[in-house]
């Protein structure tokens, strides 16, 4: 297979809209990833903040936007409109960056994030429902897989740029430039194209009440099992402590970063297109089993090297489970309440990754990382046990994807 038939098998089913979109994540996350990674640094290395004010900074930021993706989910369901919610939302964010080169003290940053992180929450839920709604569902998981690559994309230039650019701009310079990529992502918004099949085929609006006791159970099940999933969760912040603890420096450890996204990115696209053959939940079902590996294998690393492929392993386990899990959610959800049940699933999905966070550091600092990684383990096992009782996907092994949702 020559590269250009390679290149059309990789697009085949990927429409205009998931392309645009995909460009929107890939231009916005450069954006963010000039930004985000050093607001840390910018607040206790230039404004002589502690670290608990960096911790109460980021908490209040993804509260605020985990609360927001559900309202908006249930919103766009409700007025059957998906644009303006991810217009808007992506205009705030745009809007925000900049104005932390202006920021003075930290409540301004808090201020800054808590708002950028509102057009986060906004964005989220309908820009997904998009995405299932423009293709076909038996291409809905490597169409997933495509934006996560894109956006991966962006997260891995926006990381080097951050590396290059801060010791020439510093910090305030920096946070004007990312204005830029910015731009283009809103700009490019323009050019999507709405599909409002419900307005158009004037379904029956009295039997689709768009209402959260709708979702089936299922779909109910689901976000309960990757919710004690998310709780145990500990991301690859905690990868990188790791890293420090056998010796590697800070500027190493951001180059492992940039290694984790370029791995995530490489099987995006090949993880979604493995959902859509072999379902959602035997995917889903293997990537939690890989994370519990890896949870146990990091209790025994003590080389650098052997960590690498650890690295290696989060970065496929992370592109399976992060598209298979959106389609997933648009498979079970019904045809008028997909970006509710998507806005639920992240909702839900970041209010347990802050006590999740909170309970994986607390037991590296007071008893020993091994702790983190067998409280890992046990709750991927309890994951895997709410996983096994979902008993249907709209899955046939025959004929593949039973409906178009």
């Amino acid at each position: 297979m020559n590269t250009k038939s390679k290149n059309n098998f990789l697009l085949k089913g990927i429409t205009q809209n998931i392309l645009l979109l995909g460009f929107v994540s890939l231009f916005t996350d450069l954006s963010s990833q000039m930004v985000f990674p050093l607001i840390p640094l910018f607040l206790t290395s230039v404004m002589g903040t502690s670290a608990s004010v960096v911790g109460i900074v980021e908490g209040s930021a993804q509260a605020t936007a985990s609360l927001f993706k559900v309202i908006s989910g249930f919103w766009s369901d409700k007025i059957k409109k998906r644009k303006p919610f991810v217009l808007f939302g992506y205009s705030l964010s745009t809007l925000m960056k900049p104005l932390f080169a202006f920021a003075s003290t930290w409540l301004f940053v808090l201020f800054i994030r808590i708002f950028e992180r509102i057009g986060k929450g906004v964005r989220d839920a309908p820009r997904d429902a998009i995405i299932a709604e423009s293709c076909k569902k038996s291409v809905r998981g490597k169409a997933y897989g495509f934006h996560r690559a894109m956006d991966g994309v962006g997260s891995v230039l926006g990381a080097i740029l951050a590396l290059i650019l801060l010791p020439l701009l510093g910090y305030k310079n920096l946070f004007l430039f990312a204005f830029i990529p910015s731009i283009l992502a809103v700009l490019t918004i323009f050019f999507i194209k709405e599909k409002n099949k419900s307005l158009k085929k004037k379904i029956k609006k009295e039997t689709q009440r768009t209402s959260f006791k709708e979702l089936s159970l299922n779909l109910k099940l689901f976000i309960l099992a990757s919710s004690v999933f998310a709780l145990g969760h500990f991301g690859y912040p905690f990868l990188l402590l790791k890293a420090k603890n056998l010796g590697l420096t800070d500027h190493s450890s951001i180059l492992l970063y940039v290694f984790f996204y370029i791995i995530y990115v490489l099987f995006s696209i090949p993880s979604g297109m493995l959902s859509d053959k072999f379902g959602r939940k035997p995917i889903l079902i293997m990537s939690y089993t890989l994370f519990g590996f890896i949870s146990f294998g990091l209790i025994f690393v003590s080389s650098i090297k052997s960590l690498m492929l650890f690295f290696i392993l989060y970065g496929v386990f992370y592109a399976m489970i992060d598209g298979a899990q959106r389609a997933f959610v648009a498979d079970l959800a019904p045809k008028h309440l997909k970006a509710t049940a998507l806005g639920t699933f992240y909702t839900l999905i970041g209010i347990v990754a802050l006590p999740g966070g909170f309970i994986a550091g607390f037991l590296w600092d007071k008893i020993n990382p091994t702790a983190t990684f067998i409280y890992a383990i046990t709750l991927t096992l309890i994951s895997l046990f709410l996983l096994s009782f979902i008993v249907k996907d709209g899955f046939s092994k025959k004929r593949g994807y039973l409906s178009k949702n």
